[in-house]
């Protein structure tokens, strides 16, 4: 039984173990991986590190300040802060991102070996307009950062990816997963989904011999 009975659909309370529970089906958040906040108003709910996502509970969740300052706890005194919690921030603090989440799906995992470079590169495929301010013939670079032993010392480097990437909401690490944010949950939710397409039908192109980030030729390839 939740210690939250009466909460609306749309409080992160209720939305987080709700889209946890979604992620995890995708194969995005498994082995206890992956995490998700939502930002509302001055307080940003948090899912805790190192449990099966696919059960976390509303009473389950951290609630933090701007400043990064715990204002309410789990019940559960075992459950623990995620390490991605200065990754999220770089969101909230530099981009006014309403929700972010971290995904470890093989996808992405996969878009990061696709070439040395340090952009994930794609064009001309549909669900590029699902991306903020993008469209059919946009070339979509994505930061991709080398991967550390731990999260939180991805913080620096993946900032330096978002100031230097503006036009685009999400850093992919190398060997790892993808940071991903919108304006609200249903933004950050829906360009994952889409940039998890991309990423998908990038190596699949691969195989086939073609470069997701060239421009197709009169033939369509």
């Amino acid at each position: 039984m939740s210690e939250f009975p009466h909460l609306a659909e749309e409080h992160p309370r209720t939305l987080i173990p709700a889209l946890c529970k979604q992620f995890y089906h995708q194969g995005w958040f498994t082995g206890t991986g992956g995490g998700i906040s939502i930002c509302q108003r001055d307080r940003v709910y948090l899912a805790p590190t190192g449990v099966q996502k696919e059960r976390i509970r509303s009473e389950d969740l951290f609630v933090l300040d701007r400043a990064r300052n715990v204002v309410e706890a789990p019940i559960d005194e075992h459950l623990r802060l995620t390490a991605c919690l200065p990754l999220f921030y770089n969101a909230y603090d530099t981009r006014g991102a309403g929700a972010v989440l971290h995904s470890h799906s093989r996808h992405a995992v996969m878009a990061t070996l696709l070439s040395d470079e340090p952009v994930f590169r794609v064009t001309h495929l549909e669900m590029i307009k699902g991306l903020r301010g993008k469209g059919y013939h946009d070339v979509v670079e994505i930061p991709i950062i080398e991967n550390t032993a731990h999260e939180c010392d991805l913080t620096a480097s993946m900032a330096d990816a978002m100031a230097r990437h503006p036009d685009v909401d999400a850093v992919l690490v190398r060997r790892h997963g993808v940071y991903v944010w919108g304006r609200d949950w249903r933004e950050a939710k829906a360009q994952a989904e889409c940039l998890d397409y991309l990423f998908a039908a990038a190596i699949d192109m691969r195989r086939l011999g073609l470069d997701a980030g060239a421009t197709p030729t009169a033939g369509g390839r």
